[in-house]
């Protein structure tokens, strides 16, 4: 055999190589970021109980503008639906704690109740305000199903409302609480706006 033919045979190898290496990509390519952007889906969403949609709300972007609200930022939203009718809303918040920043995902469902509240990203001291981050937090949880007809309550007992802070964490109890009071008074004056989205598609 001759090197003309050895490297022929080398060449055809190392093309076949790499052809079947790029076939092989684009077929688990897709998969995988299916997969990755389903697993991201779960891991926000994990704010809205299991059965109240059947949609992509990460797809369902509303039309929201960053906005300043009373006490924190509005940064976006996304719609729920179930059976191609509006079910909740989740609404995404900024607000500022004891160390820095503090973003939220606020699920409100169609009749203007908190469904949940869940840290998406924050800056507090581990000890103290640092627990606001840690999964099924459950001082968070203590506000699913409330809503604003009693708008006095959004507070923290010591400034007269209902709510206990989290230990050691005043500043960051408070701007959580003021935050989602907000995004129910965002809620609330555009409701039927935030919810007609669907009647549009």
């Amino acid at each position: 055999m001759t090197r003309t033919s050895q490297a022929l045979i080398v060449l055809l190898i190392a093309v076949g190589a790499v052809g079947l290496t790029v076939g092989l990509q684009q077929l688990t390519t897709k998969p995988i970021a299916a997969q990755q952007r389903e697993m991201q889906s779960r891991a926000l969403l994990d704010v809205l109980p299991a059965g109240s949609y059947d949609n992509h709300p990460l797809e369902r972007p509303l039309g929201i503008a960053s906005e300043m609200l009373d006490n924190s930022q509005l940064l976006g939203g996304y719609l729920a639906t179930l059976a191609g009718k509006p079910s909740a809303v989740v609404l995404r918040a900024q607000v500022d704690g004891y160390g820095g920043r503090i973003q939220l995902l606020i699920a409100i469902d169609h009749n203007a109740k908190l469904l949940g509240v869940k840290t998406l990203a924050h800056a507090e001291t581990p000890t103290l305000g640092g627990p606001i981050g840690e999964p099924g937090n459950p001082w968070l949880a203590s506000f699913k199903g409330l809503s604003r007809e009693s708008p006095q309550i959004w507070a923290l007992k010591k400034d007269g409302g209902q709510f206990d802070q989290m230990a050691g964490a005043t500043i960051t109890s408070r701007a959580v609480i003021n935050a989602t009071h907000d995004a129910l008074r965002y809620f609330d004056e555009h409701r039927q706006a935030l919810l007609e989205t669907a009647s549009h598609d």
